[in-house]
């Protein structure tokens, strides 16, 4: 895994391209939260490729993180350094302790004035709202994992039942 500004794919210049909607108080505009193995290489690499080639900046993990770096601490760093936050609620994204983390760091943003988008992409917001389905499933998981602090869990389902009530967008099926 490793961070991605969005800036440019293949620039190294630091400056933003031309016509960005880039904010000087914040190093990325869009952060992307995201399951991988869910929809990163079909519906956010989508997303990400429109956002980048409207002059978005836009933070997404991608493959190619230095060895040693330590990840989840450069997530929320690129967290607190982003204004718009879009959450892509998948099947499996209450499964990755990474994911959750994130939301909860996103939800602390929004707090402080930031603004998330939730997708649920192939997930009913009820699911995501009240932990069940699949959501349910992975929480029963980490109920009966000894090294989880209640706390951390409770957190987790905060957050995701705050998301869940943002105005957002339902992708369905086809």
């Amino acid at each position: 895994m490793s961070l991605r500004n969005a800036q440019t794919a293949s620039s190294s210049s630091s400056s933003p391209p031309p016509n960005t909607t880039f904010s000087p108080e914040y190093k990325f505009d869009i952060f992307l939260s995201f399951r991988g193995e869910d929809t990163r290489r079909n519906f956010t690499d989508h997303l990400y490729s429109a956002l980048v080639k409207n002059g978005i900046h836009t933070f997404r993990d991608d493959e190619g993180l230095g060895r040693g770096e330590i990840i989840e601490q450069n997530l929320l760093q690129a967290i607190e350094e982003s204004r718009f936050f879009v959450i892509i609620f998948s099947e499996n994204y209450a499964n990755s302790v990474s994911c959750l983390n994130e939301l909860v760091k996103i939800m602390e943003c929004t707090a402080r004035g930031g603004t998330a988008f939730p997708i649920f992409y192939h997930v009913d917001p009820s699911e995501v709202e009240k932990q069940s389905g699949k959501y349910g499933e992975a929480f029963a998981d980490y109920e009966n994992d000894a090294n989880l602090e209640r706390e951390q869990i409770q957190q987790w389902r905060t957050a995701l039942t705050e998301a869940s009530k943002l105005a957002g967008y339902h992708i369905h099926y086809q």
